[in-house]
């Protein structure tokens, strides 16, 4: 049947687009044409369309004769069809089915992999039909580059996003160990070699060594893309398959990323063994882990903890519970606040960084029985479950005289509250504190130290708790400290402004351990009511119990005057002739100015105390341990703290004010001391010498000590210019010649 010019365009345009087996079927639209969802287009066949398509298809299968005419066929193909055809034809050309998601051959099939096709020769008789099909393959091959310029982009950018989400939780960001990684990565490659995988490595990607970028993938990213018992390697023209395949991998599957090449193992091997590296260092993400610098090796520490050489801190927020029922400090000078109050200014005048913070600790039963009894220990150190089963014989012998506050709280005594189910256990906790860092420091770990404890310890005796106190931390710990660490000598000093009556109790008859206490005692008439200047020990411990007990009342109150002059003629003294191994300290600072008489009256100032530490660190190779007892102003104790924790540093104190450098003893202090020395001259015989100066002021007696130690030095360089000169008239004498006779 002879064709028209324009049936056989059509024939050739149909043959073209039909020749893989009829896969392809390509249809010309009338000029109603309408657009769906993914991007087709629908289609309204014509009748003459049809017709036409019915002529390519017999003879492309190598039919005889025509076609017979479809039914409702009656009007021929215009010219209006075909030029809307061609423009359908040349705007949207159809991309294979291999690359649909409905594609209905596997992946990898042939057809799909093949070369694509050379221009029919009935092309080449068609100059327009070629420059369209020319169109088509250039639009290909533009679409075939973007895939692959922007395949590596997009697997770019999905990292990267996945490293800036990891970023937010640095505790994700774990280190691994390098042998392992580079065991595992081994033990992958060798799996890798008898598994035929398809991967794609971006190369362009790749980063030098010691380039590496927190936004992006380390060197030379592999992704394992092998799905399905895939055998063969991805073509370049199924750049497409493979960025969806890696898509569904990056969102469903595990990827390591390693420090020489980062690998996506195949999600099915054959085998079916999959070696994990260990849970405990696994990532969250499934996509990238960080490649940090390796982890040092801190074997050698691991069993202990080397400390910085410098000051201790010993503090734990435990000690906060401890406080009445009724919630209100306003009745309680001895509260929470006091503690907190200190940490805050020693945070604000960054002390707290520069000391090393010592790991707290409450005591055991066994540490507070080192100077309670039995009885004592279990009812005050021992929780309310298991004080419901104590004995009620073994509670005979002790003095309880719980009573009822006015606030409405319950108390040992008026002013020591009790709280039945925190107080137990921030007693333990102060004395635990004072015990460790004590050691720390005996053993030479430290320096020195300052342990800010509640509730104070000094008052409380064998079996009786009082003033605030319940466990005597300074005590235990110096009974401890011998006979743990076999220290020979040690020395308490007590500066709290009420006497120590429990740890003079305690240290009474011990003549390893030198008890001195400066404190107001006005004849017995102050808190407590011990510490009188008689009081010097008993048995073996005679001479090793001092008490300078101020007398007089408040007219004058005390003052740095009166401090500095005992410590320069009594404590210091002592301090040289015992030599002690290490120095505890009762650092009470109600003695400061701003507590009113019932709880101090004194007026010392902060920087005193400061001056105090700094003639302490002269003496036990600076082995100087300082622990919170009283002192209820607020603004007062903070500054005395951070002064003494100064001076534990090393830092330079403020020098005193020059009315107290000026100003003499006053009378009652005059007194007291001459008493002191009286009485302890006979167990220290050097004191004597220092009670003819007890009545020079600080700034004199600094001014004599230097003119005695310029004389010192002054006669000092005398005897060896003497010496010389004698050794040099010597010399001369030899060395003249004896006159000839």
């Amino acid at each position: 049947m002879e064709m028209s010019p324009l049936s056989s365009a059509l024939t050739s345009l149909s043959n073209l687009h039909s020749s893989n087996d009829g896969l392809v079927n390509i249809y010309t639209t009338s000029t109603h044409v309408g657009q769906s969802q993914d991007g087709h287009y629908t289609h309204i066949e014509h009748e003459a369309q049809a017709q036409a398509q019915a002529q390519a298809q017999a003879q492309a299968q190598g039919s005889v004769g025509p076609v017979p005419p479809m039914a409702h066929s009656t009007s021929a193909i215009t010219s209006n069809e075909v030029a809307h055809a061609r423009l359908h034809s040349h705007g949207h050309g159809h991309r294979p089915l291999s690359r649909t998601r409905s594609a209905p051959l596997p992946i990898g099939h042939p057809l799909l992999t093949a070369p694509p096709p050379h221009p029919h020769p009935s092309l080449h008789n068609n100059p327009l039909l070629l420059q369209q099909h020319q169109h088509q393959q250039q639009q290909q091959q533009q679409h075939q580059a973007f895939i692959k310029e922007n395949q590596k982009h997009y697997l770019k950018q999905h990292i990267r996003a996945t490293v800036l989400q990891r970023t937010s939780n640095k505790n994700l960001m774990e280190n691994v160990d390098e042998e392992t990684e580079a065991k595992l990565a081994q033990e992958m490659r060798e799996e890798r070699d008898d598994q035929e995988e398809i991967v794609v490595i971006d190369k362009d990607d790749e980063e030098l060594p010691g380039q590496s970028s927190p936004l992006s993938p380390p060197d030379g990213v592999v992704h394992d893309l092998s799905q399905n018992g895939l055998n063969s390697s991805v073509h370049k023209t199924n750049n497409e398959e493979a960025l969806n395949l890696s898509n569904s991998k990056l969102n469903g599957s595990e990827v390591d990323v390693r420090k020489d090449s980062s690998i996506h193992r195949n999600s099915a091997m054959s085998d079916g063994h999959i070696p994990h590296r260990p849970l405990a260092r696994t990532q969250s993400s499934p996509l990238v882990t960080f490649s940090l610098p390796p982890r040092q090796d801190c074997s050698e520490n691991a069993s202990t903890v080397k400390l910085q050489f410098t000051t201790g801190l010993a503090y734990d927020g435990l000690m906060l519970k401890h406080q009445c029922s009724c919630m209100s400090s306003v009745n309680h000078p001895e509260h929470e606040g006091r503690l907190q109050s200190i940490w805050a200014r020693l945070q604000e005048r960054n002390l707290v960084t520069r000391c090393e913070k010592v790991k707290s600790r409450k005591a055991t039963i066994d540490e507070l029985q080192t100077c309670h009894s039995e009885p004592y220990t279990l009812l005050y150190g021992t929780s309310p479950f298991h004080r419901q089963k104590l004995d009620a014989k073994i509670l005979e012998g002790l003095p309880l005289r719980f009573c009822m506050l006015p606030c409405g709280g319950v108390g040992v005594d008026s002013d020591t509250v009790w709280n039945d189910l925190h107080t137990s256990q921030a007693a333990r906790m102060a004395t635990g504190c004072v015990i460790e860092l004590a050691f720390k420091v005996a053993l030479g770990e430290l320096r020195n130290g300052f342990a800010l404890v509640r509730p104070p310890g000094h008052h409380a005796e064998v079996q009786q708790a009082m003033g605030f106190c319940f466990f005597n931390s300074i005590a235990i710990t110096a009974k401890l400290l011998r006979e743990k660490l076999k220290l020979n000598k040690i020395m308490v000093l007590d500066w709290d402004v009420h006497h120590g009556n429990g740890t003079q109790q305690m240290l009474y008859d011990d003549p390893n351990i030198l008890y001195v206490s400066i404190h107001r005692h006005d004849d017995g008439h102050f808190f407590p009511g011990t510490g009188a200047p008689e009081e010097c020990g008993q048995g073996a411990g005679t001479g090793f119990n001092v008490n300078i007990s101020w007398s007089g009342g408040l007219d004058p109150p005390m003052g740095d005057a009166e401090y500095m002059a005992a410590f320069r003629s009594v404590v210091m003294p002592i301090t040289r002739d015992f030599k002690p191994d290490l120095i505890l300290v009762s650092a009470g600072f109600d003695a400061t100015d701003g507590h009113p008489a019932p709880l101090g009256g004194y007026k010392i100032t902060p920087t005193c105390f400061g001056h105090m530490t700094k003639q302490l660190m002269i003496h036990a190779e600076g082995k100087v341990v300082l622990a919170l007892e009283g002192g209820y102003d607020l603004p007062s104790i903070c500054d005395a703290t951070e002064m003494c924790i100064k001076a534990l540093l090393g830092d330079e104190i403020p020098p005193l004010k020059d009315d107290e450098l000026m100003r003499e003893p006053s009378k009652p202090a005059l007194e007291t001391l001459q008493n002191t020395i009286e009485i302890q001259g006979a167990y220290w015989p050097n004191l004597r010498q220092y009670g003819a100066g007890l009545h020079y002021s600080l700034l004199e007696v600094q001014k004599r000590e230097q003119e005695e130690k310029d004389t010192v030095a002054a006669l000092a360089s005398m005897a060896i210019v003497t010496g010389r000169r004698s050794e040099m008239s010597e010399s001369s004498q030899e060395s003249e010649p004896m006159e000839e006779t």
